[in-house]
């Protein structure tokens, strides 16, 4: 088999927010969660990623690729996710879901600072 590996990549955040709304969004990525973690740790590290990402389609990520995904998504530093370090992690790796969000920080933002008429 000579050729080049790609990894095709759809990102299906932004329609899973559209479907669950929120809260059912969550609760997916807590089950995502779950489905990677080391259940004795109660985190995800590189050998639960490598042993459980087949279980979401990620079986061609070599080892370097999932090591990087860890690093990039390990906020403080301690070498596994916890769960609210992967959920931030899905929503830095879902570009749509990103742009959506700085939108809506936007506009709250307006909303909070824009001037009292009715003072």
């Amino acid at each position: 088999m000579a050729g080049t590996k790609t990894n095709d990549f759809q990102d299906m955040l932004p329609m899973m927010a559209n479907k669950l709304g929120g809260d059912g969004l969550i609760r997916e990525l807590c089950n995502g969660f779950r489905l990677l973690m080391d259940e004795e740790r109660g985190v995800i590290t590189f050998e639960s990623l490598k042993k459980n990402s087949a279980l979401l389609g990620l079986q061609n990520l070599r080892d370097d690729e999932l090591m990087s995904m860890l690093r990039e998504g390990d906020l403080n530093g301690d070498g596994h996710l916890d769960q609210m370090e992967f959920c931030v992690l899905m929503f830095r790796l879902s570009p749509e879901l990103m742009e959506e969000s700085e939108d809506l920080l936007e506009i709250a933002l307006q909303h909070e600072f824009k001037p009292n008429s009715a003072r």
